[in-house]
């Protein structure tokens, strides 16, 4: 009796294993397997009560600095740039956020259903999708403001003044437009005892002192990509005018061959032209009478 006591507890330990098991396997499952370790939260660095201002704001910041057009030929940025949109189209949607926190799931397409589905409309009109236009007014309004001035001196501490790496992780800046502005505000801050000079950044203030200021620096800059396209749009139509020059030209030449098989198949001169203009008017003349 008791060894088959012994052996039934042995049995009923092994189920409760075999359960715990289980268990463990579907908490991985539901574990954010996209992302690694790191939460949603984590990866846009918010705390999990952020507000969705809050989860916006940090994403813009994210998206701008890993944007492609911003990291040309760098893939580990662009994929990074991709995580990003299935972080927000999770946690920017008010529904899918409230369904991650419950369940931990980051695949979007397992957080749509029935319920999902009566309120898609309703959380439609309250979140937008964030667009490029969207990105661009977050930048005008960025650029100048507190905000920005913020973000610069908590990067000058950073980097200890190192300009370099300051523009690195800076968002919406560019070397060629932003070098002057910042220095201005750096130098007031160290004016004011509010940061401390460091030799990294007296040294780049210098070169930065014996170049020409833009004109407008905070003046909003217009896409390359829109530059592009304007180019191509110009680009498309010279080389439709082209081809229909080239068919009218073949047409002319497919006249004048008819009307006069000796006539050379270079390009007629004025007078070759109204030559077989009349010709052709004379013919017409003929047929109606």
């Amino acid at each position: 009796m008791g060894r088959k006591g012994r052996r039934a507890r042995v049995s009923r330990d092994a189920d409760a294993d075999a359960d715990g098991s289980d268990e463990e396997r579907g908490a991985a499952a539901a574990a954010p397997a996209a992302t690694g370790s790191k939460t949603l939260y984590e990866i846009l660095g918010v705390e999990k009560t952020a507000s969705q201002q809050e989860i916006k704001k940090a994403y813009y910041k994210l998206a701008l600095r890993l944007h492609p057009d911003k990291n040309p030929g760098d893939e580990e940025a662009k994929e990074k740039f991709q995580q990003l949109q299935k972080v927000i189209s999770i946690l920017g949607d008010a529904e899918k956020r409230a369904l991650y926190d419950e369940t931990g799931i980051a695949d979007d397409d397992a957080l749509v259903g029935a319920a999902a589905d009566n309120l898609q409309e309703y959380f439609r009109t309250m979140y937008k999708k964030v667009t490029e236009a969207d990105i661009e007014e977050f930048e005008a309004k960025y650029r100048g403001s507190d905000s920005e001035k913020k973000d610069l001196k908590d990067l000058y501490t950073k980097y200890k003044g190192n300009m370099n790496r300051l523009f690195c992780s800076m968002i919406c800046s560019e070397p060629k437009l932003d070098s002057h502005r910042f220095k201005d505000i750096v130098d007031e801050a160290i004016a004011e005892g509010e940061l401390k000079s460091t030799k990294a950044y007296e040294k780049w203030a210098k070169k930065i002192s014996e170049m020409e200021p833009p004109t407008n620096p905070l003046e909003r800059r217009v896409k390359k990509k829109r530059k592009s396209e304007e180019n191509d749009l110009i680009l498309a139509i010279s080389q439709r005018r082209a081809e229909r020059k080239n068919q009218f030209d073949s047409i002319l030449s497919s006249i004048m061959s008819k009307c006069d098989p000796n006539a050379s198949s270079s390009e007629p001169t004025e007078e070759e032209f109204e030559q077989a203009r009349q010709r052709l008017e004379g013919k017409r003349a003929k047929k109606r009478k």
